[in-house]
């Protein structure tokens, strides 16, 4: 992380972007699986999608309009939309507040990296799209070189985003450490990416725990970060994360019809090159499956 003057990325994180976005005709047995749904899309003929403004490569702004969403997220939804036979509607949406909107309506689809959870199964329908897979991100040139277990993490000072799958692994690592006489490490939060790359590179902080997909894009990017480890996101469990939709309205089922093409026919795989994100594909796109347990 840090200057990445020095590294001429490889990905275009421009409005240009656009031109390479794969598209497929619509798939009749979603289309045929939607009309027998009763499923009614907020706005007509299109398919309102809650994204997140994240980081690369998973959805952010495009650099050079700052309004256009480029990423893993965007694209996969956007051949949703194709396969549905709507016109793609992406709307910018903060984490806080994708629940409520699915929930009221106000969204149709949420594929802004939400895991499927039990909890969640409550209020939403998903079909999943990718494995959700976390990473530990040290400096370039770290004397860390492996980071897989809880004694790894004793006595370091790691970033990682409060309320996330990610804190709860790392506080149960410290817990552990704790209970086995080793110096427990010490969780640290920043509001944003930027400043958690300046603790990086500048030594405040050992260690970034955060999503595998933005780990890997920085460290090739930019060349000053490497990942040291990785984990499934419902670690010790296995966890997915999916397209999201408001409980029982009928939309789920052709989300995955459609996802399931895309795995068939390869512009799935087209889609996870395309950001460096292969380890986190899936065989098939499941709904409702096992979620993370309840706290």
């Amino acid at each position: 992380m840090g200057d990445s003057s020095t590294t001429k990325s490889p990905f275009d994180l421009s409005t240009k972007n656009l031109k390479d976005r794969p598209h497929i005709e619509p798939v009749p047995e979603a289309v045929a699986a939607l009309k027998e749904s009763g499923f009614t899309p907020v706005q007509s003929g299109k398919l309102t999608v809650a994204l997140g403004a994240y980081v690369p490569p998973t959805s952010f702004l495009a650099e050079d309009d700052n309004r256009t969403f480029v990423g893993s997220d965007p694209d996969i939804a956007n051949l949703i939309a194709d396969g549905l036979g709507l016109k793609f509607a992406p709307e910018n949406v903060a984490w806080a507040d994708w629940p409520l909107g699915i929930e009221s309506g106000k969204y149709d689809l949420g594929v802004t990296n939400i895991t499927v959870t039990e909890e969640r199964k409550d209020l939403f329908d998903f079909a999943t799209y990718r494995q959700d897979v976390v990473a530990f991100e040290v400096k370039k040139g770290s004397k860390i070189t492996k980071i897989s277990k809880a004694a790894d993490v004793s006595g370091l000072k790691v970033v990682v985003g409060s309320g996330t799958n990610q804190e709860k692994i790392l506080l149960n690592w410290f817990a552990e450490n704790t209970k086995a006489g080793l110096p427990p490490g010490e969780p640290v939060y920043y509001e944003d990416q930027a400043a958690a790359g300046l603790a990086l590179s500048s030594g405040r902080v050992d260690a970034i725990l955060g999503p595998n997909a933005a780990a890997s894009f920085r460290a090739a990017t930019t060349g000053q970060s490497t990942v040291v480890g990785t984990l499934n996101g419902g670690y010790p469990a296995t966890a997915e994360i999916g397209a999201t939709t408001k409980k029982g309205n009928g939309l789920a089922k052709p989300v995955q019809i459609v996802l399931n093409h895309l795995i068939k026919n390869g512009e799935y795989d087209t889609v996870l090159k395309r950001w460096a994100t292969e380890a986190e594909a899936i065989p098939e796109s499941r709904i409702n499956p096992p979620g993370l347990p309840r706290p």
